[in-house]
């Protein structure tokens, strides 16, 4: 047993270094009937949300809104939205700097390696909860709050635990953060509407005073 659990603690996932392997660990190499399979998936229609005239602050496009959303919850469990007002740039921005840190050496990604019983940092390949059939996978993850005395947690958290570097890596993901927040309340307000329990009902779940 001991001999097992202290191969799993070598196993280390470095996308950079397996994609050139030969010979690739076995516990990487998942059976071909549970591999992704294009020939067989199919198409989903997946319903389409306009968020501009609820944001705008149309009280008939907001009603329009609310029942879409109620029929999508019910028939499909999840919608895509657009005209979310969330900034284009800020997306690309997001995208662009997560390519950037996934992109750096395993060393300086494990800078902010997750430590045992916590839930934020970087994490590859879960090689530290199973044994076999380990996804190519790599997370970070990191705490945001909304209270106005939390307003930099996104930012200082990436500053500490990877160094001033990365200082507007962290205030890109600290407006995302914020931009995302807000966005979430809003279709809080639409799922309220949709149950008839009022717009602010399930906000105040999740609202930060």
């Amino acid at each position: 047993m001991a001999h097992t659990e202290d191969q799993q603690k070598s196993l280390v996932f470095d996308a950079s270094v397996l994609q050139h392997e030969a010979n690739i660990p076995q516990q990487f190499i998942w059976p071909d009937h549970e591999k992704p399979n294009s020939q067989k998936s199919k198409e989903l229609e997946v319903p389409l949300i306009d968020l501009g005239g609820f944001l705008s602050g149309h009280s008939s496009s907001a009603e329009e809104a609310s029942s879409l959303v109620g029929k999508a919850c019910q028939k499909h469990g999840f919608f895509l939205v657009v005209n979310h007002g969330v900034d284009a740039n800020l997306i690309s921005d997001a995208e662009r700097y997560l390519d950037l840190f996934f992109e750096l050496p395993l060393s300086e990604k494990q800078r902010a390696q997750r430590k045992a019983g916590e839930s934020c940092g970087y994490a590859s390949s879960f090689t530290g909860r199973f044994s076999s059939k380990l996804p190519w996978k790599e997370t970070l993850s990191f705490r945001f709050l909304s209270e106005e005395n939390s307003s930099n947690i996104v930012k200082d958290y990436f500053k500490n635990t990877m160094g001033p570097e990365f200082v507007r890596l962290g205030k890109v993901y600290q407006e995302y953060c914020n931009a995302m927040n807000k966005l979430s309340l809003g279709i809080m307000e639409l799922l309220g509407m949709s149950l008839g329990v009022g717009p602010s009902s399930l906000q105040g779940i999740f609202r930060r005073k």
